[in-house]
């Protein structure tokens, strides 16, 4: 039978009995082995570069939909994973929310250069258009992002599957009757 995952309570006792070189040799290693974590401290360390971080995000995302050679493969998976590995290192909300949009402007630029995909893909699409602008909205961002927004749903107005149905609903609830 496989050991339970450790719970906060554990990590707590086990960093308690650790040294301050241990746990300085801790977070080091964690630092060699994971990028997502240099991505959290280059942010805590330097916060001016929280933009450069953010584009290399972006970057992944972009791969994804429009690799610099070839066919983009649209892994929506990866895609979504650097959104939400981004999120999780980032403190501004406004980061966030840019991230989010740049994964839904992708999607729709890579329908308007690829035609017509398929409901799975507009699925994620919207979902994630929708909780971006959920999260717009939490942090009273609309003045920041209504353009931005708009223009994400009048560039879908020419494709399938209800899709531009599905985000003008989304942009109206939050941005026409609030």
């Amino acid at each position: 039978m496989a050991q339970p995952r450790p719970k906060l309570t554990a990590l707590k006792q086990y960093l308690n009995q650790l040294s301050k070189e241990e746990l300085i040799s801790d977070i080091l290693e964690l630092f060699q082995k994971f990028n997502m974590v240099k991505d959290y401290y280059q942010i805590k360390i330097y916060p001016e570069e929280i933009d450069q971080v953010r584009e290399k995000y972006k970057k992944i995302i972009e791969h994804e939909f429009f690799p610099d050679r070839g066919f983009g493969k649209a892994r929506l998976s990866v895609a979504r994973k650097a959104v939400t590995d981004y999120q999780k290192i980032a403190e501004a909300p406004i980061g966030v929310a840019d991230i989010m949009l740049f994964y839904v402007e992708q999607g729709v630029k890579f329908t308007d250069t690829y035609g017509d995909i398929n409901a799975a893909f507009y699925d994620s699409m919207e979902g994630m258009y929708e909780k971006a602008v959920t999260w717009i909205v939490k942090y009273r961002m609309q003045e920041i992002f209504k353009a931005r927004c708009e223009k994400i749903v009048r560039d879908t107005a020419y494709m399938g599957w209800g899709f531009h149905d599905a985000l003008s609903d989304i942009y109206c609830s939050a941005f026409i009757h609030r």
